[in-house]
């Protein structure tokens, strides 16, 4: 890992850090969320959410980067291993596009899950990638401290 990268990194933990609240996470933020995706057709992701019912880590305050429907129907998601997705599909602070067209390309940003890590490719607003999905619907939850934006592909990692 680059200088660069490690410096992003540092950086980006620390913004997280220094950034004052704007109000604690509760459940009322996470039906703000899923009625936000639902209200641009991410159904699939919102009911992903629900079936955790707010009780499991995904529920705090992060980024999801969500599939659409189309995506998701065509993925194997076992029962078990909804959470795992979810945080495979996050990033453990809520992050506006803005924020996030901040990183430049080859940035490796954490995800929900402490083993991944996902690389960004930032070539402006209509060609950002993180991994091999492509943002599509950027700033989809905008009535809680959640943030969310489209992408048009399952995430992979390496």
């Amino acid at each position: 890992m680059g200088l660069q990268h490690f410096l992003t990194i540092i950086f980006l933990f620390g913004f997280a850090k220094s950034q004052p609240t704007i109000h604690p996470f509760n459940n009322t933020d996470l039906q703000a969320a899923i009625a936000d995706m639902r209200s641009k057709s991410f159904y699939g992701f919102a009911m992903l959410l629900q079936m955790l019912n707010g009780t499991s880590q995904p529920s705090r305050e992060m980024t999801y980067l969500m599939p659409d429907d189309r995506e998701l129907s065509a993925s194997t998601i076992s029962a078990n291993g909804i959470e795992d997705f979810l945080l495979s599909h996050a990033i453990p602070m809520p992050l506006y596009f803005n924020d996030l067209s901040h990183f430049p390309t080859g940035t490796l940003v954490p995800s929900g899950m402490n083993s991944r890590m996902i690389r960004i490719h930032n070539r402006g607003r209509g060609d950002y990638f993180v991994n091999n999905a492509q943002i599509v619907s950027a700033n989809v939850c905008l009535s809680s401290v959640i943030k969310c934006h489209g992408v048009d592909a399952i995430i992979e990692y390496d």
